[in-house]
């Protein structure tokens, strides 16, 4: 048996990180949306003065993923805190809510 089918019986998997992967991508700025099967996540870089700002990925997660990833989160921020002081909110960002097309009017 190969160590990778005995890896994948015992409950564990190999991930790889392919080299244009490895250096990861910035962003400081998420959409999220969702319909009954999935939700996106749309991660934009916004630059400051800049008047377009650019998705930088799009990650689809089922339901179940996206609320895993959202625990992850969740446990890892205050595992930080823990080592590195609280995390503060800054509320003045200036989210373009016209992301996704005009600003709907009633």
């Amino acid at each position: 048996m190969s160590d990778q089918t005995q890896d994948l019986q015992q409950g564990q998997i190999q991930i790889e990180l392919p080299e244009e992967e490895a250096s990861g991508t910035y962003s400081n700025l998420v959409m999220i949306s969702h319909s009954p099967s999935e939700f996106i996540l749309d991660f934009i870089s916004v630059m400051p003065g800049a008047p377009k700002a650019k998705v930088v990925k799009r990650m689809v997660l089922t339901p179940d993923h996206a609320k895993r990833l959202v625990n992850a989160l969740s446990e890892n921020i205050t595992r930080y805190e823990k080592e590195n002081g609280t995390i503060s909110e800054d509320d003045d960002i200036d989210v373009p809510f016209n992301y996704r097309g005009p600003t709907p009017e009633a």
